[in-house]
């Protein structure tokens, strides 16, 4: 169940969603939180970056590995404002987050409920708690609202 500071950590994940909005990236961002601390952000930068993989949350996920000096962040949680994709779920198996906390669902690429429901897969050497729908109509809004502009 989602706590007060669930919602905190996942404003600020809306506010780095916004700001890759303004730079005419897909609106998504997150945030890596320890010890009620975040230690690593990113809002979406695969064009910007000439990146594929520059998505939200590897961009988040590194600078977390980076303050951290590992690329191991057990007991972290990673708050974003949609449901990951694919390579971002890979992601946060290998850095061994303990939870994902996101907003809206992503009905086309989403794997954590929408497509694959890698969360409950049993072949994953280690397992993420999932907590889904947290702010979840201001992160759809800014996705939905985007892609109104871009049409």
């Amino acid at each position: 169940m989602a706590t007060p500071k669930d919602y905190g950590f996942m404003q600020r994940a809306l506010e780095l969603a916004e700001i890759a909005a303004e730079r005419g990236e897909v609106p998504v961002g997150a945030v890596v939180v320890q010890n009620g601390e975040i230690i690593g952000e990113g809002s979406n930068r695969p064009i910007g970056n000439c990146d594929p993989s520059a998505h939200a949350e590897i961009v988040a996920l590194r600078r977390a590995a980076d303050h951290a000096g590992n690329y191991r962040l057990p007991d972290a949680t990673l708050y974003v404002t949609i449901e990951p994709c694919t390579m971002c779920f890979g992601a946060m198996i290998h850095a061994r987050i303990s939870r994902l906390v996101y907003g809206a669902t992503e009905p086309r690429a989403g794997v954590v409920e929408s497509q694959l429901q890698l969360g409950q897969a049993g072949f994953f050497n280690h397992r993420i708690a999932v907590e889904g729908g947290v702010m979840a109509e201001e992160g759809g809004d800014l996705v939905r609202d985007f892609f109104q502009r871009k049409r």
